[in-house]
């Protein structure tokens, strides 16, 4: 990750680090942005793994490849996921402790995922939205979640292209993984997201609000009116229209 042309090492790095860069230009176009060490901190995901770090001492960099072979299930190779991943080795050594702190196993279940979003949302309910992303994550449908798939998802997520995130929230919305959203899939999604924010959110949030934006996304993104939304028709509705866009990206606040 570069952040004014010096390279950041690691998410426990105390070197300061620019905030993101704004999302548009002047010209209204969307620009990626660079994430800082403070947006970073805004993944509930990255702040369950990091508050579960180990201390490191002297030797443990020189100790990560030992540390992987501890698991039951174990990891692919550091320089193999630094090539699959936007991270650096730092930082997937980093992750990889707190990974390997909470979930000795090398694995991670959904109960997990919503004891995780429990604490981060106690304001609301958590529940689906927090079995919903584990869905998203686990893409072997077979109930866990290895930690080089957990890393891979986060990278995309917090360093991917435009393109790659609209494909992951594609995905997240695609319920039963068919190829395309039916708008019961997309309110189903959007409900579990109001669920979690609570109801005393600040500015106050309307009770048929998730149903009013899935109407509005289902009108521009249907574009052939065959009642399913297709991943083409998905991504070029979000990259052609500013509002869609802008409230699509409320999926990653709440990653």
């Amino acid at each position: 990750m570069q952040t004014d042309g010096q390279r950041v090492d690691g998410l426990l790095s105390d070197s300061s680090m620019a905030d993101s860069a704004p999302n548009r230009t002047q010209e209204g176009k969307w620009q990626k942005p660079r994430f800082s060490r403070k947006s970073l901190m805004k993944c509930c995901l990255v702040k369950w793994i990091i508050s579960n770090t180990a201390p490191q001492g002297p030797d443990d960099s020189s100790d990560s490849e030992l540390e992987l072979a501890t698991v039951r299930h174990q990891p692919e190779g550091l320089e193999e996921l630094q090539a699959q991943t936007k991270f650096t080795r730092k930082e997937l050594q980093s992750l990889y402790r707190g990974f390997k702190n909470e979930c000795p196993s090398g694995l991670v279940d959904e109960e997990t995922f919503k004891t995780i979003y429990s604490q981060f949302f106690p304001q609301g309910d958590a529940t689906t939205y927090a079995h919903f992303l584990f869905n998203a994550f686990d893409m072997d449908r077979n109930g866990s979640i290895r930690f080089e798939d957990f890393v891979i998802g986060l990278s995309v997520l917090l360093r991917g292209s435009v393109t790659e995130k609209l494909r992951w929230a594609f995905n997240l919305y695609d319920i039963n993984k068919d190829g395309c959203i039916t708008k019961e899939e997309m309110l189903a999604i959007m409900k579990s997201i109001y669920d979690m924010m609570g109801r005393y959110t600040s500015p106050s949030v309307k009770e048929d609000a998730p149903f009013e934006h899935v109407e509005k996304f289902f009108q521009k993104m249907d574009r052939n009116r065959d009642g399913v939304v297709t991943i083409e028709e998905f991504i070029e509705t979000c990259q052609k229209d500013e509002n869609i866009m802008s409230s699509m990206q409320l999926f990653e606040n709440v990653i």
